[in-house]
């Protein structure tokens, strides 16, 4: 037998495959947190790539907006704002020029900058702390992208002397990876622009982790260019959160340094498909419901038999989660009718109905769970396990006693690829 531990909750499960029948566990391919954080960022502001150090940049009093897309991560905003601001100091820009703006994100909307280290540290007093709200901020028409898609910003980003994004570099369902870009758009973007943007989430390529040929990924891309962008900062973390390296300088240069380094972490080679797979999304907060569980895990699609098996363990301490996901997986289970909507007018749970009802009709899914067994068996139409041993001897029943088996251990963040 061997032991597999798989996150779930705050705490783990362990996994008993037999020998034979197992093909091994992958989850991102972890490197070495930095010893000091803000030492590594304030390297990568040192030696900027395809452009000018910040501080060369700037100058004083020029109107300089920083769009940031990790206000939630409290820990990492506050030392990568600081290691920006200490280096816009150094060209004697004052902070009574600088603006802050946490971008918009429809999958977390917006929430304000409220975080009490940024408001009382003494390094940004001064600075104007600004919440990005498409549904109310005063925007500005800046050109058309080749998808199409008019570009509408916000007029005090746009109106800014210096334009820096900033933010963490992770896997993103359909934007390929957050970071740069994703600052821009959606962050500061018009409803019409995000709404148009969103629209391209149902083509193939807009996936986790892909950035060649993801309509979605690409139109950004368009947007920051038209937004005249001057800098970025992104930061690329590993399964335990800890920053591993940061890539600052030209917009374009920094994310695809940022990117081929993330794939080094993200994504894990696979040989060959497996009869089942056992996904956890990584735990608590990535397993606190439903909802939340299926937002990362299609990935898994890829390594799976076609019509095998696919057991989620996910704890869903809070349940299902948001109400229209449950609406929407319940009572419109055509794929086809959830891809109009979202391609009309997008929909984060209509999204997320979608990855699910996708896993739905391309495997059988088991899922292993605090949720009721009712609502698995009766309203999901899935079958439920108390434990995960439960579901691998249902497997085994099921599918005899040389099927393959494989297990990711972080799902949310773990990008398999087949070794072709």
């Amino acid at each position: 037998m061997v032991d597999v531990w798989l996150p779930y909750g705050n705490t783990e499960v362990c996994l008993r495959i037999p020998t034979r029948n197992y093909l091994g566990t992958i989850g991102p391919r972890d490197k070495k947190g930095a010893e000091d954080p803000e030492s590594e960022i304030e390297r990568s502001l040192e030696e900027p790539i395809g452009t000018d150090r910040l501080s060369d940049i700037a100058k004083p009093g020029e109107k300089v907006s920083i769009v940031v897309s990790c206000v939630e991560d409290s820990e990492h905003a506050e030392f990568i704002l600081k290691t920006i601001l200490k280096e816009l100091n150094k060209a004697n820009v004052e902070n009574k020029d600088v603006s802050i703006i946490k971008g918009y994100d429809p999958l977390r909307g917006y929430p304000a900058i409220d975080d009490p280290q940024l408001q009382n540290d003494e390094t940004f007093r001064g600075v104007e702390l600004i919440t990005h709200n498409p549904e109310t901020e005063n925007m500005v028409e800046v050109g058309k992208t080749s998808f199409g898609t008019e570009i509408g910003l916000s007029r005090m980003f746009m109106e800014s002397d210096l334009k820096i994004l900033a933010g963490i570099l992770d896997p993103h369902p359909y934007a390929g990876y957050s970071g740069g870009r994703y600052c821009v758009l959606p962050g500061v973007s018009s409803p019409e622009t995000i709404q148009q943007t969103l629209s391209l989430v149902t083509d193939p390529m807009a996936r986790s982790g892909m950035t060649k040929g993801n309509p979605v990924h690409e139109n950004m891309v368009e947007a920051t260019g038209l937004a005249r962008v001057d800098f970025t900062l992104n930061v690329v973390k590993n399964s335990k959160r800890e920053v591993v390296r940061a890539f600052a300088g030209h917009p374009d240069d920094a994310f695809i340094s940022g990117v081929e380094f993330a794939d080094e972490i993200y994504k894990v080679p696979v040989e060959k498909r497996a009869d089942a797979v056992f996904v956890s999304p990584g735990g608590f907060p990535y397993d606190v419901d439903l909802y939340e569980s299926c937002m990362g895990v299609n990935n898994a699609l890829d390594v799976v038999k076609k019509n095998g098996t696919i057991i989620l363990v996910a704890e869903c301490s809070k349940g299902y989660g948001n109400a229209d996901f449950r609406t929407w997986i319940v009572e419109a289970r055509d794929l086809n009718r959830i891809e109009r909507q979202l391609r009309r007018r997008f929909s984060v749970a209509a999204y997320v109905a979608r990855s699910f009802i996708t896993l739905l009709q391309r495997s059988e899914v088991v899922i292993v769970s605090s949720l009721p067994d009712f609502f698995g068996v009766g309203v999901l139409n899935v079958k439920t396990a108390r434990t995960v041993n439960e579901a691998i001897r249902y497997f085994s029943d099921a599918s005899g006693r040389n099927a393959s088996v494989l297990a990711i251990s972080h799902g949310s963040i773990t990008i398999p690829v087949l070794v072709r």
